[in-house]
């Protein structure tokens, strides 16, 4: 390992693992691909898109690590840690989980069903939590956990209540997990901003949204990557979310 503290860097001889769930595409994907850069040997999970998963393995490669393409439907109670058990038998250890699968579906209140509500959770809260789990079972001293939240856990959004309360639970469970499995393993949170817009979004949007921003910008997929690196690095930090958003939870 090139660096006396942390779990970012790694040594030649034996290269660190790290699972990324949801990394086919959109932000995991650069979550991968920077832990790549790292020289790590990387499990891309995907549920359904086996060539965009093998995209990013090509793209983790072309960084510098390894990369092997896992599929699993998260939203089954048993894939989360079926999962886990699966990349650390192929790869004999696993030292970052970075739980990014998720997803985000408008539902106005008036709207939201308990079938959508259930999904969602399962999704971006049930399966983060037990991937957790069933790392923390198999994880070596001074492995790292780091959950993708959302800024929608720290704001009201009308359209979007569910994933909002999912989201929050997300920094909850970061916390509580940071204090449950220290301090052999660090647990950390990442809420993105505008990184990228949801599908179907237009340019109007995405203009509306700058033009609100702080930083008077919208941010980018590597944005994330880079806190996640800092927090790969930063071996006294752990229960904490990172705001990566530009300054929109800050503006009036």
């Amino acid at each position: 390992r090139s660096e006396a503290t942390g779990v970012g860097r790694d040594d030649a001889a034996r290269p660190r693992v790290a699972l990324v769930t949801g990394a086919a595409h959109r932000v995991g994907r650069a979550l991968a691909v920077a832990l790549g850069g790292r020289g790590m040997r990387v499990a891309v999970h995907f549920r359904s898109d086996p060539a965009a998963a093998a995209e990013t393995c090509r793209l983790v490669e072309a960084a510098g690590g390894g990369a092997e393409a896992f599929a699993a439907d998260l939203a089954e109670a048993s894939a989360p840690g079926a999962l886990i058990r699966t990349v650390a038998d192929r790869f004999g250890r696993l030292d970052v989980l970075v739980n990014s699968a998720g997803v985000m579906v408008r539902t106005p209140v008036a709207e939201v069903t308990t079938e959508a509500w259930d999904a969602m959770f399962a999704i971006n809260l049930r399966a983060p939590f037990f991937c957790a789990q069933a790392a923390a079972a198999v994880m070596p001293e001074g492995s790292a956990i780091i959950n993708i939240a959302d800024l929608a856990a720290l704001e009201t959004w009308p359209a979007y209540v569910p994933h909002g309360i999912s989201k929050a639970g997300v920094v909850q469970m970061t916390r509580a997990l940071a204090r449950a499995l220290a301090p052999r393993i660090r647990v950390n949170a990442i809420a993105p901003g505008t990184v990228l817009l949801p599908e179907g979004w237009s340019h109007a949007d995405a203009e509306r949204l700058r033009s609100t921003t702080p930083l008077q910008r919208n941010g980018s997929p590597e944005d994330v990557a880079r806190a996640m690196l800092y927090l790969l690095d930063a071996d006294f930090v752990t229960g904490e979310t990172i705001v990566v958003d530009g300054g929109r939870h800050v503006r009036v």
